[in-house]
C-alpha cells in the first residue's frame, strides 16, 4: 500500500449526491431485525459537499442551509465515523493516513430518507482514499461501508442501482434515464423505527423489473411500502405530495422513510419554476430542483 505523498494545500473534493428511492418494497425481516429490502435507487446532482484538505491536525468544520442541525453532533458525525475507520484500515495495512482538514457544506435535510448522512459517510471514503493515495481491497472497503450504516454501499456507488437484503447487495441499472424533480420536505421529522414498527405487513411482494413501455411506467408499477404508514404519523407528507401534484409533477412518491418526497417532471425547466412557485407558497420548507444521474455514470467527484 503507498504511503500518501502531499502537500499542505492540496485539496480533495468529493460530492454526496442526495439518494432518491424510486421504489421500495419490505419483503422480510431477518432475526437480528434489519428489514430486507428491495430498493431502486438513484442519486441526483444535487447534495453536500465535501473539501479534504492534508492539515497538521484534524479538523471538521460544517457549512450550508443544514449545518446548525450537526454542528452539536461532531462526535458520533459519520463522517468522523468513516474517517477513523479508514484510517485505522489504512494504518493497519502499513499505509499512511495523515491528519486532514474535512469541510462539509451541507445542503440536505438531516434524517430526510435521501441519504445525507451516508452519502456523507461514502464520499469520505471516496475523498480520503484519494487524499491518502491509498490502495485497499474492495471487500475491506465495502466492510466499512457497511459498518457505517446499510445504506453507506449503496452511497459509494452513487450510481442508479438496484439494492436488496438490508441494503448490500448491489446490482447496477446502467440503462435508467435522466429524470427531472423537485425534492421537497417540510423540514419535520418522522420516525424510521415507528414506521417499522407500525409496519402491519412485512413480507410484501419482491421489486420486479418488468418490460414497461417507458421508466417512468416500471417505476409506477412499483411501490413505497412505507408511505402509507410515514403520511398517518405525519400529515404533512400527503400535504407536500399534493402541492408537487398540483405545480404538475407527472409522478410523485415519497423517498425512503420520508419525509422527503419527489415529483418528476417533463424537464428541469419545468421543475424550477415548479421549486420557485412551491418555496414562494411555503418558504418555510424545503424544495430542490435537480436532476438525476443516467445509468452508467455517477456525480460524484468534483
Amino acid at each position: 500500500m503507498p504511503d500518501a505523498s502531499m502537500r499542505d494545500d492540496v485539496t480533495v473534493v468529493e460530492n454526496a449526491p442526495a439518494k432518491i428511492n424510486l421504489a421500495l418494497h419490505v419483503t422480510g425481516q431477518r432475526s437480528d431485525g434489519y428489514h430486507l429490502l428491495d430498493m431502486l435507487v438513484t442519486f441526483t446532482l444535487h447534495g453536500d459537499r465535501l473539501d479534504f484538505t492534508s492539515t497538521d491536525e484534524d479538523e471538521f468544520l460544517i457549512s450550508g442551509r443544514f449545518a446548525g442541525a450537526l454542528n452539536d453532533g461532531h462526535d458520533d458525525n459519520l463522517v468522523l465515523r468513516a474517517r477513523d475507520l479508514l484510517r485505522d484500515a489504512i494504518s493497519h495495512g502499513g499505509g499512511s493516513a495523515p491528519t486532514v482538514r474535512i469541510h462539509l457544506q451541507k445542503n440536505l435535510p438531516i434524517a430526510s430518507g435521501i441519504g445525507g448522512g451516508s452519502a456523507d459517510a461514502a464520499a469520505t471514503l471516496r475523498g480520503l482514499m484519494r487524499l491518502w493515495n491509498a490502495s485497499l481491497p474492495d471487500a475491506i472497503i465495502q466492510a466499512i461501508a457497511i459498518r457505517l450504516g446499510a445504506d453507506v454501499p449503496m452511497c459509494l456507488a452513487s450510481r442508479p442501482l438496484i439494492a436488496r437484503g438490508i441494503g448490500e447487495q448491489i446490482t447496477p441499472v446502467d440503462d435508467m434515464p435522466v429524470f427531472a424533480m423537485v425534492l421537497a420536505n417540510p423540514l419535520q421529522g418522522v420516525s424510521t423505527p415507528e414506521i417499522f414498527r407500525r409496519l402491519k405487513n412485512k413480507s410484501n411482494g419482491a421489486l420486479e423489473m418488468t418490460a414497461q413501455s417507458d421508466w417512468l411506467d416500471t417505476v409506477r408499477a412499483m411501490r413505497n411500502d412505507l408511505e402509507p404508514v410515514a403520511r398517518d404519523l405525519l400529515p404533512e407528507i400527503g400535504e407536500i405530495s399534493a402541492m408537487l401534484a398540483k405545480q404538475g409533477a407527472a409522478f410523485v412518491r415519497m423517498s425512503g422513510s420520508g419525509a422527503t418526497c419527489y415529483g418528476i417532471f417533463d424537464t428541469l425547466a419545468a421543475a424550477e419554476a415548479a421549486a420557485a412557485a412551491l418555496r414562494s407558497k411555503r418558504p418555510d420548507w424545503y424544495f430542490e430542483a435537480t436532476e438525476t444521474i443516467a445509468g452508467g455514470h455517477d456525480a460524484r467527484a468534483g
